[in-house]
């Protein structure tokens, strides 16, 4: 009678189903599939689930419709996880295996209808497929949440390592590799547009003797101190770095040449006038600081030279002030 099977027929295609996930289980345990570009393995087993219902259908074609309803599920999931490459290995694989039952057989593929018993066990069959295509859709779902949540954290954790490999460990300002892609691309900008530009080479004054006398950590937290009251007295579109040791450069765009030493000069007060001794009893801090312009064709080793001279003048004249590097004019 249609609709109607074996208890043991049930049992035998529940044991080949079994045994298929036991083997990729054992296959997984052993990390057989590691060694696979697809360590799912999805194309193989998939192709292995399809030929299942295929030999299902082929056994029992009386209740054949429901082994087809899982060839879409399996056909369903597998292209979750495959390439549109594997999707069609598969489908044609599935379309092959349909194929020739449908083709080179004469299976009557049957759904139960006879009885109002069969009726609701075809509907519960197929409400039971319907269900597995739906997961697979929550499934794809959440794959795409779980993708988008995911590169959002890794373009946070890009911008984090970026942000990381542009600092100075210490002293959180610009790292010197950095800082001088920054001075590349102001004298671009300033040269192509015409506009002004000044850099400073700040120095703390007599820095060894306060690591010689105070300690190291003394001279690391007066480098942070110092980096931070400088952060909170420059402009956002000031440059800031450090260059090496107690050295650092500070590059004004937009600014001339007098501005530029009423602000080192500002700068120079401030770190002057704070409370050292709070990091150490008897501690005081100077800087000294050389500025220069940027030139029609300088190069930042013309700059830099000429700012490095005025820092030298600057040391060699007392200490504790700003000097400017002679000035020309500076575009032509």
């Amino acid at each position: 009678m249609i609709g109607v099977t074996t208890v043991a027929t049930g049992v035998v295609y529940l044991a080949i189903r079994l045994a298929v996930v036991g083997i990729a289980a054992y296959f997984s345990e052993i990390q057989v599939n590691d060694r696979f570009k697809d360590p799912y393995l999805t194309v193989p087993l998939s192709i292995v689930s399809i030929i299942v219902q295929i030999g299902a259908i082929y056994l029992v074609p009386q209740i054949g419709f429901y082994f087809i309803s899982i060839i879409f599920v399996v056909l369903g999931f597998a292209a979750l996880r495959m390439s549109a490459r594997q999707t069609g290995i598969v489908w044609s694989a599935a379309t092959l295996g349909l194929a020739l039952l449908f083709l080179m057989t004469d299976k009557p593929i049957g759904i139960p209808m006879a009885t109002a018993t069969e009726r609701a066990l075809a509907l519960a069959c197929f409400v039971s497929a319907l269900g597995r295509c739906a997961s697979a859709g929550l499934y794809g779902s959440s794959m795409r949440e779980l993708l988008y949540r995911r590169s959002n954290d890794l373009a946070a954790a890009n911008a984090r390592i970026e942000e990381l490999a542009q600092l100075d460990e210490l002293t959180g300002a610009l790292n010197r590799r950095y800082i001088m892609k920054c001075l590349n691309d102001e004298i671009a900008k300033a040269q192509r547009n015409a506009t002004t530009c000044c850099i400073a080479i700040i120095d703390l004054d007599h820095f060894k003797k306060i690591n010689d006398h105070f300690g190291h950590p003394v001279g690391d937290e007066v480098l942070r101190a110092f980096a931070i009251s400088v952060f909170a007295n420059i402009r956002t579109i000031d440059r800031f770095g450090r260059q090496g040791g107690e050295e650092f450069l500070l590059i004004l765009p937009d600014t001339d040449i007098d501005l530029a030493i009423q602000t080192l000069d500002r700068l120079r007060s401030l770190i002057t006038e704070l409370n050292w001794s709070a990091i150490a009893q008897d501690l005081t801090l100077t800087i000294s600081a050389g500025i220069s312009a940027i030139r029609h064709n300088d190069t930042p080793e013309d700059i830099l030279a000429r700012a490095d001279l005025a820092l030298y003048s600057a040391k060699d004249t007392g200490r504790d002030r700003v000097v400017a590097a002679p000035q020309k004019r500076q575009f032509s």
